[in-house]
């Protein structure tokens, strides 16, 4: 018989086409295929809808609605948190005694709470949020924008700093256990790499044609660095980009070119394409918060990879050309455009790589869990 455990998730995990749903998601693949009992909770907003897709791997699934507007507002709580919090949500994990994982600080609202004292209690930490806010303010161009994620890093540095009762936290990134561990000195950090899509290295060898750049294209982070490359890089060079994702910015679409391609919404199926023949994967990185899921899809699926990002973890720098500036991100991609990626460059890439493999990521929440 395996083993049980409640899984409280900030938005629906499917479709899993955003960072921390693609984390959640193929977590609870992995955990199921380990023979994991998963009641699943998620709070539903914006235009995700209840999917019957999760029932393949869970045995219950409940939605709650996120109060959002006026209504998730609280006088001290953070507004990620306070805008996740339901009565009916305690009486469903109420009842049984299964260990919990909450997704992400966002989902805390309950972790304090008296009746679930004598519970495992696991945070899997998306981000340090307080940081992450921080950043947010920092790269927004809105000025309103940038008073709310102001407040909002300070009120989660609050409430991190109040957090208690931790059984457990499960840390994305390199960097983030090391800020956790000092943060949360009493409390057991443990770092388990973010779960993906891809279940093994599938690179191509050869040479594509264009450099691509792919993510959420309405983040204001990822905008900033579709503006750096547009603006930067390839207005000095000839070679082809294409940009890809979820809901393009207008200031992203106003890029298209005979050069710049911009491709709005690509279903899987096209984006694993793209991913896959692209002969070279930019990208820069502002914010240097958490990992970036775009770069490990990148690596199991793409060819060569530029970034700027120095706060990488092993064993992904090996794998990465480094840009320490714009003339030497210019340089790479004019010398990598033509250069054949072999076998032996997919050969180490599947050696090293097991490390963020999903199989051996569940393996280690599934020690965390009590026996039953």
């Amino acid at each position: 018989m395996g083993k049980k455990l409640h899984i409280i998730s900030l938005d629906i995990p499917y479709p899993p086409d955003y960072g921390g749903m693609i984390d959640v998601y193929y977590k609870i693949k992995a955990l199921a295929a380990a023979e994991v009992e998963i009641t699943l909770h998620c709070f539903q907003y914006g235009k995700r809808q209840p999917a019957d897709e999760l029932l393949q791997y869970c045995r219950k699934v409940h939605y709650y609605p996120r109060k959002t507007g006026v209504a998730g507002l609280h006088a001290t709580l953070p507004y990620i948190i306070s805008s996740r919090r339901d009565k009916t949500l305690l009486q469903n994990l109420k009842q049984d005694d299964a260990a919990i994982l909450f997704e992400g600080l966002h989902c805390t609202f309950l972790f304090n709470e008296a009746s679930l004292n004598n519970r495992v209690k696991i945070l899997r930490a998306h981000n340090i949020e307080s940081d992450y806010y921080r950043e947010l303010a920092k790269n927004s161009r809105s000025f309103l924008k940038k008073i709310y994620y102001y407040l909002e890093a300070g009120r989660l540095l609050q409430y991190e700093n109040n957090l208690r009762n931790l059984t457990q936290i499960l840390a994305i990134s390199q960097a983030d256990e090391k800020a956790l561990r000092k943060k949360y000195n009493d409390a057991a950090v443990l770092y388990i790499p973010a779960f993906h899509a891809i279940e093994k290295v599938t690179s191509l060898t050869g040479t594509g044609t264009y450099c691509l750049y792919h993510g959420n294209l309405s983040v204001a982070e990822n905008i900033q660095s579709v503006l750096f490359l547009a603006q930067q890089i390839f207005s000095e060079l000839n070679t082809p980009l294409i940009i890809a994702g979820k809901n393009p910015a207008p200031e992203i679409v106003a890029l298209a070119s005979d050069q710049i391609r911009i491709i709005s919404n690509p279903d899987e199926n096209e984006m694993q394409t793209l991913i896959k023949q692209a002969q070279i994967h930019v990208l820069p990185s502002f914010q240097q918060t958490g990992i970036k899921l775009k770069l490990l899809h990148a690596l199991f699926a793409g060819r060569h990879c530029i970034s700027n990002d120095l706060t990488m973890e092993q064993p992904l720098p090996e794998f990465i050309h480094y840009a320490e500036d714009v003339n030497t991100f210019r340089a790479h991609v004019s010398r990598l455009i033509n250069q054949a990626f072999t076998q032996q460059d997919i050969d180490r890439r599947i050696e090293l790589l097991t490390h963020f493999k999903n199989e051996n990521s569940a393996q280690k929440i599934v020690a965390l869990l009590p026996e039953k």
